[in-house]
């Protein structure tokens, strides 16, 4: 595949995840929302299996650290999402996330990072700092944005460590999705009756926001296979003006010259970091 295609697959996948992640800001129950999810992920995978092949052994332990920082990036996103606005949420989180990766991908994968990518770094950080004040940035809404955002960065170095060592993109995304989805819904079963009649009620959306979840990492894993962790997590994150508009003219949350100031720098740093490699 060439670098352009693998990069429109990355596009993809941050289209993805916005519609996804406002479908979950939307949700009244955001924690069965959740579940729905992850259970349209746990039966595609379960129908993959069979067709695809197994992770080799190397990436065993990147598999399993990678479901592990799901579990927490899940927790940590329904609880963002809870109290705070999308349009700050979703900046902050994912803005913090190809700064983290690239620094991680440069110290521990021997990426270069560049000058210019240095200063992407500065920007999306000056972004993010102008977003964490004013109505809608509460403390704790920016603090639980960040942490969602660092677990966003852990999961996906992981992952991209793991995609590379198992020999399959399939094979791996199937036997992650197969254990994300079994905890999740083991957690759903303890709410049983909340989650029946949720799934009654709303079982389209939940099935939709899941393909959309499935997809749209399937996208970023196919891509983080052969192309620069940094870039590719940086070029996903684009998601973030996708979040914002959602979360304006969607979700009708205010969007004043601050949260446009900040999503500027956010994306311009991006950007960057996606182009400067």
């Amino acid at each position: 595949m060439s670098a352009a295609f693998l990069y429109g697959l990355v596009v993809l996948s941050a289209i993805a995840h916005a519609v996804w992640n406002a479908m979950m800001k939307h949700a009244g129950d955001r924690a069965m929302m959740m579940v729905a999810i992850r259970s349209v992920g746990l039966i595609l995978g379960l129908a993959a299996l069979p067709f695809v092949d197994w992770p080799a052994a190397a990436s065993w332990k990147w598999l399993g650290l990678t479901v592990l920082v799901q579990f927490a990036y899940f927790v940590l996103l329904v609880r963002s999402y809870s109290i705070g606005d999308m349009s700050v949420v979703y900046p902050l989180a994912r803005g913090l996330a190809p700064v983290l990766t690239t620094i991680a991908a440069f110290l521990f994968a021997g990426e270069a990072l560049s000058a210019g990518q240095m200063g992407a770094v500065a920007l999306i950080s000056l972004g993010i700092m102008v977003l964490s004040v004013g109505a809608g940035a509460s403390r704790p809404a920016v603090g639980f944005a960040l942490a969602t955002g660092a677990s966003v960065a852990a999961y996906s170095f992981l992952a991209g460590m793991g995609v590379r060592t198992s020999g399959t993109v399939l094979g791996f995304q199937a036997c992650q999705e197969v254990v994300n989805g079994a905890v999740v819904l083991a957690y759903g079963m303890t709410r049983r009756v909340e989650f029946v009649a949720y799934i009654r009620r709303h079982a389209a959306v939940g099935a939709l926001a899941g393909l959309m979840s499935v997809i749209g990492f399937l996208a970023f894993l196919t891509a983080a296979r052969s192309l620069p962790l940094g870039p590719t997590t940086a070029l996903r994150e684009t998601s973030v003006i996708f979040g914002a508009v959602i979360g304006t003219w969607v979700l009708k949350e205010g969007f004043g010259l601050r949260r446009i100031t900040a999503a500027i720098l956010v994306v311009t740093g991006i950007g960057l970091l996606a182009i400067l490699h």
